[in-house]
């Protein structure tokens, strides 16, 4: 009997190797990422601590006003900027970014690409 029964689960055992080496702190935290159907979300996590610092997600006022759809890469890129925007009002210029398991690709590059290019570094 195979021990990956969903693609879900391939995900949570990617994302639990994945988390051996990623490590968050106040000064450089774990940026993760959460990925449904409709919308997009994102944590400043401190691990060192076990606390959410800032978060930032589709659902939020400011990124749904402008949205027609919350589940496609324009969204993602203003989640991005919203996160970049509250990590440097903060005083957070350096993040380590957490995937969750998700493949590098379409949403969660078109956010990551956003935060970049609105002064985060990772």
């Amino acid at each position: 009997m195979p021990r990956i029964k969903t693609k879900e689960d391939a995900r949570l055992r990617r994302k639990k190797r994945i988390r051996k080496d990623i490590f968050g702190t106040a000064e450089k935290p774990r940026v993760s990422v959460y990925r449904s159907l409709n919308h997009i979300y994102v944590q400043a996590i401190d691990d060192r601590n076990g606390k959410t610092i800032l978060s930032a997600s589709s659902v939020e006022a400011d990124v749904k006003g402008k949205a027609k759809k919350t589940g496609n890469k324009d969204t993602a890129k203003a989640v991005g900027e919203l996160l970049a925007q509250k990590c440097k009002s903060k005083g957070i210029e350096n993040v380590v970014f957490d995937r969750s398991g998700y493949v590098y690709h379409g949403r969660i590059k078109a956010l990551a690409d956003a935060a970049r290019a609105a002064g985060l570094k990772f």
